[in-house]
This record gives C-alpha cells, sequence and structure tokens, in this order.
C-alpha cells in the first residue's frame, strides 16, 4: 500500500492507492492488483468512447464492429442487444445513437473469436468451471450444438437434428407437462417469444419464468392493479418538456447510460431533477455528452439539482415525509399543491389515504430515511407548485421486500398532483434488458390471465393450460425438490442471475436435461443437469437469413415502441439458426402430429409469426405494415392517453394505504444491496473496472461507511469474509476488500453476481415474489484463511458453489 494512503481516508478524495495481493495458488478467491482512483462526478464524455473501442479491439472485431455500430438503433438498423432505453422518434444521431455499453455489447456479439469443437474436446467441464464470469464470457462466440451426455467431462458436438431429438425425447418422457420449465431472458424478440409460450402452452404448462421476476416484476405488480397497466406511462418527449424528474433506486450512468442525453435535454428546458440513491453514482450528478463540445472540451451538464442520499429501504419513510410537507402546504396555500378535480373524477379512497398522517412527523420519518429534514423539505417544495413530474426508478426499489408498496407510494404522490397522464408527466420504470418488457407483451407470464388465455385458445383451437406456473424463485425450488426436471432457458445466464447460488446450483444438477440458448459461454452451461445441450443462436446483430432473404425482427422498448431490427453482420459460423426456428423444429419433434399449430409455417416465414400475433394480442393490428414504417408504433396505454385506470375502480386509480417498515439491525449486522460494476451489463462482464466508482482491477470489494469501518476495528484495505444466516443458515462469501465510501452508516453495497450466494431464496419482494437483493443482512468478519477449509468440505459434500 502506498505510503501517502491513510487508512482513514475516505475513497472519493483525491488520493490513489494500491492493494498488493498476495498471490496463492490454492485460493480459488485470488484477488488481483486493486487500484483506486478518485470518484467521478459525472459520465461517459471521451473515456466512454475510449473505453468502447477497446472493448472492440479486445475482441478482434474493430472495423467489423464500427460498421456495425453504425447502424444500431437507427431506423433502417438493429435494436440494441442492450439496455431497453428508447430511440427518439424524430431525429437520431448518425454518429452514434448509442452508449458505451451499447458497443460494448455489440462488441461481445461482434468478436470473431470462436468456440469450436476443438476447443470443447481440449477443455473439460470441470476445468472452465474454475474460470471468473469474465473470462468466461471473453472466450467467444458458440458456433455449433454442443452436447454434454450423462455422467460426461467435455461437451460434445451434435447435430441439429439429434438435439432436438433428445429435447422431445426427455419431454415427452415427463409425467406430466410441469415438470418442465421454459425460461427466458430479455434479448428475446417479439416473434421468437410469442412462439415460444405458444409452444409450451401446447405442451401443456404455464412454467414460464423469466428475467422480469427478477428485475421488474416489482413495477407490473405494482402498476397493474391501480393504473390498468403494468408498464411506464410516458414517452421519450415527456423528459424535453416536464417540471420535475425524480430518478430513485437507478443509476443511468450504468444501467441505461442514453437516459443521461433524456435528462440533459431536459435540463436546458427548464427541469428540475432529485436523484434519491444510497450510493452518490456518477450518472445522476454530470453528464458529458462525447457529441458535444461542452462534453468533449468543457464540464459537461450538471444533472441532480438535489441529491439525497436516502438509506437502503428509507424510500418509504423519504416519500412519506413528502407527502406529509406536501398536505401542509396545501393548506398554507389551498388549491394550489394538490389537483383537487384528478382527485375527485380520476381517483378512489383520497380520504382513506389522508388519515393516516395524523400518525406521522417529519422528524420520526427523515431519521428513517437516514436524511436531513431540511433536504426532504426542499425536495417537498421542488414538487409543492408543480404538476408536471416524472418519477423513474430501477432494481434499487423494485429489489426491496417492500417494492410493491414503495412504487405504489410514488404513484399516490403523482395522484395527489395529478401528474399522470399528461404531456410531461407520469411514471417509468427504467427497464434492464432490450426487450424484457416485449416479452411479457408477447405472453412470456407464468400467470396469464384468463382474457390472454382465451384468445389463444379461440384462435388455435387447442385448451390451453389455466393453472399458474413457476415463476424464478419457485422453479428454483421445484428443481430442488426434483418437481421439474427439464429446463429450457431461452438465453441468459439463469444460475449467475438468481439468488442463492449454492441452492440454486444444486437444483440445477437434479435436472435430467438442462438446455441452454445461448451465442456465448456462460456459467450457466458448466453447473448443469445430468445431460446439458448449448444451442447456438445468432445476435441481434447478425444476419438473419431464412428461405435466401434477409429477414428482420421486432422488439418492444421502455416506452412501449414496437419497432424492427435487422441484423448487419456476417454470422461467426453457418450453423446457427434463430430462436424462432428454435422453438418452431422443438415443437414438431416434440408433439409431432399431435401438435394443432402450424410450426412449419412459423419456422419459414416472421411474417406469419407477426399475423398471428395480431389476431392474439390487443394493439397489434396491421402489425406487418406498421412494424415496417419509419421508427415503428407505439401500444396503447389508456393510462397515458386516456387517463384511464384500474378496471375494477370504474377507471380511476385508488389510493394506496401502505406502512414505514422498521429496519432494525443488530450492532455486528449491515443492511448489503447488490449493484453493477459500470463493466457490466447484467451477468455479461465486459472488464474488472468500475472507472465511475474508481474501482480498478477487482470485483471482489465491500463499499462501507468509514465510520463503520472505524467502529469495527477494521481499516480501509482490510481482507474480510461475508455472511448471511437467514433460514438458519450460514452463507458465506469470502475474501472481500473493504472500500471506504460516502454510504448511509449501518449499509454496504457489493457486486453483482458475486455475492448473490448471501441472497436466500426466501428473502423476496412481497407480492412480486422477486428476490429482494438490494436488502440483505451480513456480518462481516476479518477474512480467515481457514474459511478455504470449511468451503472445501462443503463443495465436496455438494453443499456450495464455487
Amino acid at each position: 500500500m502506498k505510503e501517502d494512503h491513510h487508512a482513514g481516508d475516505q475513497h472519493p478524495g483525491g488520493t490513489e492507492w494500491v492493494l498488493k495481493a498476495i498471490p496463492d495458488a490454492e485460493n480459488p478467491y485470488r484477488l488481483l492488483n486493486l487500484k483506486l482512483t478518485p470518484v467521478k462526478s459525472w459520465a461517459a464524455g471521451v473515456p466512454a468512447v475510449m473505453a468502447a473501442m477497446k472493448d472492440l479491439m479486445e475482441e478482434k472485431a474493430f472495423l467489423r464492429g464500427n460498421i456495425a455500430l453504425l447502424k444500431m438503433n437507427q431506423f433502417k438498423g438493429f435494436d440494441c442487444p442492450s439496455c431497453a432505453w428508447p430511440d427518439p422518434d424524430d431525429e437520431r444521431s448518425p454518429i452514434a445513437e448509442y452508449c458505451e455499453n451499447g458497443a460494448k455489447a455489440l462488441a461481445e456479439e461482434a468478436t470473431t473469436k470462436k468456440l469450436t469443437t476443438e476447443f470443447f474436446k481440449d477443455n473439460s467441464v470441470v476445468d472452465l468451471a474454475k474460470l471468473d464470469d469474465y473470462r468466461i464470457g471473453k472466450l467467444g462466440r458458440l458456433t455449433e450444438p454442443m452436447y454434454l451426455p450423462k455422467g460426461g467431462t467435455h461437451y460434445q458436438p451434435i447435430c441439429w437434428d439429434d438435439a432436438f431429438k433428445k429435447i422431445a425425447e426427455h419431454l415427452n418422457a415427463l409425467e406430466a407437462p410441469d415438470e418442465a420449465a421454459f425460461y427466458t431472458s430479455g434479448r428475446t424478440s417479439n416473434e421468437a417469444s410469442f412462439v415460444y409460450q405458444l409452444f409450451a402452452k401446447e405442451f401443456g404448462t404455464n412454467n414460464m419464468p423469466d428475467c422480469s421476476n427478477m428485475c421488474h416484476e416489482t413495477s407490473g405488480s405494482a402498476l397493474r392493479p391501480t393504473i390498468g397497466i403494468g408498464k411506464g406511462t410516458v414517452k421519450l418527449e415527456d423528459f424535453y418538456d416536464t417540471d420535475v424528474i425524480i430518478v430513485i433506486g437507478q443509476n443511468p450512468g450504468t444501467n441505461a447510460p442514453r437516459m443521461m442525453s433524456a435528462l440533459a435535454k431536459g435540463k436546458k428546458n427548464g427541469a428540475r431533477i432529485i436523484a434519491v440513491n444510497p450510493l452518490p453514482e456518477a450518472g445522476l450528478m454530470g453528464f458529458r455528452n462525447p457529441q458535444e463540445v461542452s462534453g468533449v472540451l468543457g464540464n459537461g451538464e450538471k444533472l441532480a439539482d438535489l441529491y439525497l442520499p436516502v438509506r437502503i429501504n428509507g424510500d418509504m419513510a423519504f416519500l412519506k415525509a413528502i407527502e406529509l410537507l406536501l398536505l401542509e402546504f396545501e393548506k398554507q396555500s389551498p388549491g394550489e399543491v394538490l389537483d383537487h378535480r384528478f382527485i375527485r373524477e380520476k381517483t378512489v379512497n383520497y380520504d382513506l389515504f389522508i388519515e393516516q398522517f395524523a400518525n406521522y412527523n417529519l422528524d420520526d420519518l427523515a431519521a428513517e430515511a437516514g436524511l436531513e429534514p431540511a433536504a426532504i423539505y426542499e425536495a417537498a417544495q421542488m414538487l409543492a407548485f408543480k404538476k408536471r413530474i416524472i418519477v423513474c426508478w430501477g432494481m434499487g426499489l423494485t429489489q426491496q421486500p417492500n417494492g410493491v408498496d414503495m412504487i405504489r407510494e410514488m404513484l399516490n404522490i403523482l395522484l395527489l398532483k395529478g401528474s399522470i397522464g399528461i404531456q410531461g408527466g407520469g411514471v417509468c420504470p427504467v427497464r434492464g434488458h432490450s426487450n424484457v418488457q416485449g416479452n411479457r407483451t408477447m405472453l412470456i407470464d407464468e400467470k396469464p390471465t384468463d382474457e390472454q388465455l382465451d384468445r389463444l385458445e379461440n384462435f388455435f383451437g387447442f385448451k390451453v393450460p389455466r393453472s399458474h406456473g413457476y415463476d424464478v424463485v419457485r422453479v428454483i425450488k421445484a428443481m430442488h425438490d426434483e418437481k421439474v426436471k427439464v429446463l429450457f432457458c431461452m438465453g441468459g445466464n439463469f444460475l449467475s442471475a438468481t439468488p442463492d447460488t449454492t441452492y440454486t446450483a444444486n437444483a440445477l444438477r437434479k435436472l435430467n436435461l438442462l438446455v441452454c440458448v445461448s451465442t456465448k459461454l456462460n456459467r450457466g452451461h458448466l453447473i448443469h443437469g445430468k445431460e446439458a445441450i448449448i444451442l447456438p443462436t445468432y445476435g441481434r446483430s447478425d444476419k438473419d437469413i431464412v428461405n435466401g432473404e434477409l429477414q428482420f425482427v421486432s422488439t418492444e422498448n421502455s416506452m412501449g415502441v414496437v419497432q424492427h431490427s435487422k441484423g448487419v453482420l456476417d454470422p461467426v459460423s453457418r450453423n446457427l439458426i434463430n430462436e424462432t426456428q428454435i422453438v418452431c423444429r422443438m415443437a414438431m419433434a416434440t408433439l409431432g402430429s399431435r401438435a394443432v399449430v402450424n410450426w412449419q409455417r412459423y419456422h419459414d416465414s416472421y411474417d406469419a409469426v407477426r399475423d398471428d400475433i395480431e389476431q392474439c394480442i390487443p394493439g397489434f393490428k396491421d402489425y406487418n405494415v406498421r412494424v415496417r414504417e419509419k421508427g415503428g408504433f407505439y401500444l396503447p396505454n389508456a393510462a397515458r392517453d386516456e387517463q384511464r385506470f384500474a378496471k375494477q375502480y370504474g377507471y380511476r386509480a385508488p389510493f394506496t394505504l401502505t406502512v414505514v417498515p422498521e429496519n432494525r439491525l443488530a450492532d455486528d449486522e449491515y443492511m448489503m444491496a447488490t449493484t453493477r460494476t459500470h463493466d457490466q451489463f447484467n451477468t455479461t462482464i465486459y472488464g474488472l473496472d468500475d472507472r465511475y466508482r474508481g474501482i480498478h482491477n477487482e470485483r471482489r470489494v465491500v463499499f462501507m461507511n468509514q465510520k463503520d469501518i472505524d467502529k469495527a476495528g477494521f481499516k480501509a484495505g482490510d481482507k474480510v469474509d461475508l455472511f448471511n444466516y437467514d433460514d438458519d443458515i450460514e452463507r458465506i462469501a469470502p475474501l472481500f476488500i473493504i472500500v471506504s465510501y460516502p454510504i448511509p452508516e449501518k449499509n454496504t453495497v457489493t457486486y453483482f453476481p458475486e455475492t448473490n450466494v448471501l441472497v436466500s431464496v426466501n428473502n423476496v419482494v412481497k407480492e412480486s415474489n422477486m428476490p429482494a437483493s438490494k436488502y440483505v443482512k451480513i456480518k462481516i468478519r476479518g477474512h480467515d484463511p481457514e474459511v478455504y477449509k470449511k468451503i472445501d468440505e462443503m463443495l465436496h459434500k455438494g453443499q456450495l458453489q464455487r
């Protein structure tokens, strides 16, 4: 450690330091050389451009990748395979309508590195499993179907016909259709999603866990019963013409970097921004647009006018405090703060909602939120006499145990103000993957409604299953109990994305068959069932040619725009087929002559798929015509367009009664939230840096408040082990480095998926049943090398996943 670094320095200061780790060949968690640099107060800029270009060079795809980037998110190009942030409806940048992470996602697809039969022949599953997720992901694109036989040590090639025959044998051998489950990642196109859910239903099950069950299921659970739709109610243009934007539990600089352009444009037009988050994220504070002179040579744009460092799960207390103050302001200025006409005509339960505030006071709520009363007062003043208010949130809220209630509490504020269903006002859940919202629109849902099922049954003429299926958490438990014996994964990295890694890994090992449709190798292929199959497919940027013609697919962005996406790159292998064809061939092999659906028709034509989507899902009239129009089309949104809300309340929106949770920790406990690094998208790790937070070369770090570090007798740079004891089970995440950071006391933050092992499968969000990965009680102890003996014993007994 450099001598000029004082152990008590808070990391965001100007001091730079390096921790030299001692290499240990016997240590499976060997630390790299952690380097800390000053935390950034702004995001993007020239460094983002350079980082993106570096990734393209590392993937040996600099020219190929840059050609593709010119077409990414363009009207006649392909949709970014990264986040779901919308593209402008009118003009788009001819230079770069993408962000750093979008370019890195493209680099992963455009790579010229390939995994062939020889690679799998030379590398056993056990050896590959010893690599970390970063190194596994950097190996290259999959080029042919691979099969791991029972008792096998190496994946071996299998032809497509034999792969589908093997899948069909396993599915048809099940005692009941519900012994199979069909998982979906957000990257899957509308067309593939539709045929995928249709096959599952014709096979006989609604077991369709998907990535929504881990990211924004909470949003849908909160919004559908209140505003009648589980989606946001704003368009991109609303950000340009609004008064106040609240960004809560969301980090745009990393999770949706193009959102910063919208925030900056709104700021220029007079909007004020309130940022609510335990960490002072660079993307909340400032933005340097690399396409503008001020972003290259100047200081860029300041974003947050007010930053509120709320305590983990203190958001509810903060929201209640805002409402309390708005009601007080209304008493002082009757009719100027609340929209009583909107409340009277468009809502229910207002009087009951108001009664609760007799039991609250500002000081107590502020203390529970971990904020100063004056700061909350300032936020309330910014809202009091404004109507055009947008509230944005991410997984900082959706992965809290009371996340559904917190989203409804934010909605309560908008209902008080009449700020939903108007230009410049509404709700904006910031979705993660690029078509995760489209998947749900295409009926990828373990809980389909009777209305949805009726349409399918009437159109196709087969009896659809009516009972609800398994979501992600429930399917993990079902696999563990051997109630699910076949898991088919349409994309994604199931193991790294899910909670309770040890428990989930042991569940996966009990499967008779695990099938993964993928573009690249990931850990989900290496912790497998008794047999395993990998089916390689196209990336979003790849040319998809069917019957000699270049095809396009369609996706839905987070604001309800359905658009076409046409790949431009020559695929890395001639032995790939698209996801829709994979589903259709699986269906034909499995169902055979008992199939009612004409699967060959869908196999041969995306237009045929879209024609039938039009008949089965509202809002898709003239699908094949409108999706070919410039920019695509908006799906209907009654809450946004008509202020028509929940049907069960006469198309009104109910005020929701919620409670402020009591968050109590023992003296030696801390509250932990997991998060991404900037060099990461979901489970895909692009590099080992998190430059906005000043972390380089390492991911096994734990951010702590300096007061907590001192009180526990630690110092910055100490190596520690992390423990969780939910369900009376000891969960261990060994060998992390303490980093001092401006985070609320008794709160800690670690990276996902390294600490997923600490998240109990039973620690879930009420109503949505999502993993509550932002609310994990942990204990921190000095690193004990003896912990590895315990880990080795657990590994040997199959009780732990490395």
